[in-house]
């Protein structure tokens, strides 16, 4: 849930309630934290769904319905309620008011600014089928190109460029960002992905193309001086799995998959503090 997607459903319902997970206790389909909104007839967010959402859920819209307090949830998430979890769960019910989506909506903001970056290179066809598969995953989306008029059609949240020398938003994008290459320009393509493969700490650095690509981009970037052990980070083509499907969105799914992994690899690794000594290009292999 981003915050503006809140803001909107505040906006629209304006009578509703909060309900988030305030503590778990062994496995749970959410973490703590995780919360949703409820209004009468819609609602936004999940805590993990199953049985134990429409409990909750029911649970708030009564309290909206009698006018009441909607108190607090202590669920055990076993047989009793048909789900087998085995954990158990305190969930805290609120009227949203204006200092609550207040709260929340700082804290969305929070949670938004500290997502991984993702930038894109290039957007024509799987470019564009490649943000949309990104814009609906918990990532700082954003699309580089050239040519202003190919960044018209990118979904809501995407932060579009137009630059003229894309090569040099890589060095100014923040630690740990992933970059996928998929311009209209080989040579173009070329200088990006040196300048990508540069950054020892990205968990992704990914383009669009063949086995042929791969093996032209290998010799001249052995010829400007490239590491094998930074050409060995190169995922070229994206998106292949053993496949052999040319079709944007097949391979905007795969990518985005492998991009997801990758990124999970690289903040696991992170979080190890034996980890955090000498981290460069081989935590992320």
């Amino acid at each position: 849930m981003r915050a503006g997607d809140l803001s909107r459903f505040v906006a629209a319902h304006p009578s509703s309630i909060v309900a988030e997970l305030s503590s778990v206790r062994g496995s749970s389909p959410r973490e703590a934290g995780a919360f949703m909104v409820v209004a009468a007839d819609a609602l936004i967010g999940t805590i993990g769904g199953g049985a134990l959402e429409y409990m909750v859920i029911a649970r708030a819209r009564q309290a909206l319905r009698d006018g009441l307090p909607p108190g607090v949830m202590d669920v055990p998430l076993g047989p009793e309620i048909g789900q087998c979890c085995g954990g158990r769960v305190t969930v805290s019910l609120r009227v949203m008011d204006s200092g609550e989506a207040a709260r929340l909506v700082e804290r969305l903001n929070g949670e938004a600014a500290a997502l991984p970056h993702v930038y894109l290179f290039g957007s024509g066809h799987v470019g564009t089928a490649l943000a949309r598969a990104l814009a609906a995953l918990p990532l700082n989306v954003h699309v580089v190109d050239t040519r202003p008029d190919e960044l018209a059609d990118l979904p809501e949240g995407v932060d579009a460029k137009a630059v003229p020398m894309p090569e040099a938003v890589v060095r100014g994008a923040p630690a740990g960002s992933a970059y996928v290459i998929l311009t209209h320009d080989h040579a173009l393509d070329f200088m990006i992905a040196m300048e990508a493969l540069k950054r020892a700490d990205s968990p992704y650095v990914g383009m669009v193309g063949s086995v042929t690509k791969r093996a032209k981009f290998a010799s001249w970037y052995r010829g400007e001086g490239g590491s094998e052990a930074a050409l060995a980070r190169l995922v070229l083509p994206i998106g292949a799995m053993g496949l052999v499907d040319k079709r944007p969105e097949v391979i905007a799914a795969l990518a985005a998959a492998e991009i997801m992994v990758q990124i999970g690899k690289g903040e696991v690794s992170m979080a190890r503090p034996e980890s955090r000594q000498g981290l460069g290009a081989a935590a992320f292999d």
